[in-house]
């Protein structure tokens, strides 16, 4: 079971770097047979893959055809997607700080250390540490919110994954941005202020959504979306 999993961990690396690099064409077919005699693999670890890869949106199945490569997002779906992160995670931040531990607020500080010291070049290979340090600051707040169905409202989404699709050949562009914003989130954890962490998650995905949008080259400017009601 530990080979397996290796092996499916490792195809699944394996396709997300030929996707976020564009080294497969938007809605070209991917075969499951094709993709096993290429990585040179059985099939199961790619029907593996392909499956965890359909959640992040990155890839779509479709019915009697099979994957095939997702299209970039557009700005406006961009924008929808943040704005849908953002009704969850605020919600997420002020549900895991009002139940802080001295350990989570370490492994949040944690995960901003190795923000810092990630590579940000411009292919996958080079951002994939810097893009798993950000995805693990945002998931350990979810899991600490200890509600499982908005941990798996955030899983679904996927949104880490289509705004880092951008960040090929470029690099990524706002990291000093987003470390000095989950600093703020986490100096929010560490007063125990909810209200307080909640509203700079707010600040945080309203900065998110104007950069991912400026990234993938949308035109004008962006509002910024009105704060989620309380629970």
């Amino acid at each position: 079971m530990v080979t397996r999993r290796v092996l499916a961990d490792h195809v699944y690396e394996e396709l997300m770097a030929s996707l976020i690099d564009g080294r497969r064409e938007p809605n070209s077919p991917m075969s499951i047979d094709g993709l096993a005699r290429e990585l040179n693999v059985s099939p199961t670890p790619v029907r593996e893959a392909l499956a965890r890869l359909e959640h992040t949106g990155m890839v779509r199945r479709i019915a009697l055809k099979g994957y095939t490569v997702a299209p970039l997002s557009t700005s406006s779906e961009l924008a929808q997607l943040v704005d849908a992160r953002l009704v969850i995670e605020a919600a997420n931040a002020e549900w895991a700080c009002a139940r802080v531990t001295p350990e989570l607020c370490e492994q949040l500080a944690l995960s901003i250390d190795r923000l810092r010291a990630s590579h940000t070049g411009a292919s996958y290979a080079e951002f994939r540490d810097y893009w798993r340090a950000d995805e693990d600051f945002h998931r350990l707040i979810a899991e600490h919110a200890n509600n499982p169905f908005m941990l798996a409202a955030f899983e679904t989404l996927g949104g880490q994954v289509q705004r880092f699709r951008f960040f090929a050949g470029v690099g990524v562009t706002d990291a000093d941005s987003a470390i000095a914003e989950h600093t703020s989130i986490l100096e929010a954890f560490q007063r125990g202020d909810s209200a307080g962490a909640r509203a700079e998650m707010v600040r945080h995905l309203d900065g998110v959504k104007c950069r991912s949008v400026q990234d993938s080259g949308g035109a004008g400017s962006v509002g910024v979306a009105p704060e989620p009601a309380e629970y």
